[in-house]
């Protein structure tokens, strides 16, 4: 049980720095020009619950098991990445009037690389901590 807890941690402190990097700074501007009219102040409940949730998704999907390598996390975490940004990202381009292709491309790509490197450095963090 400890482990998982480790491992929680290590990939939402992993996760999140990043995510917030991208957000909000290095997409930040491209994002506006994209949707920026639909952009409105962050609401924090929503976004706690989001990464909450998804670490725990990385969990059960990517680098909870426990024959889990940092190589097979870092491509089931590009494939549960893939998946769930293009879930999001392919569902708002078909109903949202202002969603954009370079949008869609941008943002699915991010949440690939995000998901596989946070799963897989998670891990490797947690392995490292818990052999302690």
């Amino acid at each position: 049980m400890k482990r998982y807890g480790v491992l929680y941690l290590a990939t939402f402190i992993i996760l999140i720095p990043l995510d917030f990097l991208f957000l909000g700074f290095i997409a930040k501007d491209f994002f506006a020009s994209q949707v920026g009219e639909m952009l409105g102040p962050v609401r924090m409940l929503p976004a706690v619950l989001f990464y909450s949730l998804y670490v725990v998704g990385i969990m059960v999907f990517v680098n909870g098991a426990a024959t889990a390598t940092w190589k097979s996390a870092l491509g089931l975490g590009a494939l549960f990445g893939f998946f769930c940004y293009a879930t999001f990202e392919l569902t708002a381009l078909a109903v949202l009037k202002h969603w954009t292709w370079p949008m869609v491309a941008v943002d699915i790509s991010w949440g690939t690389f995000v998901t596989a490197v946070s799963g897989a450095l998670g891990l490797v963090i947690a392995d490292r901590l818990s052999q302690r």
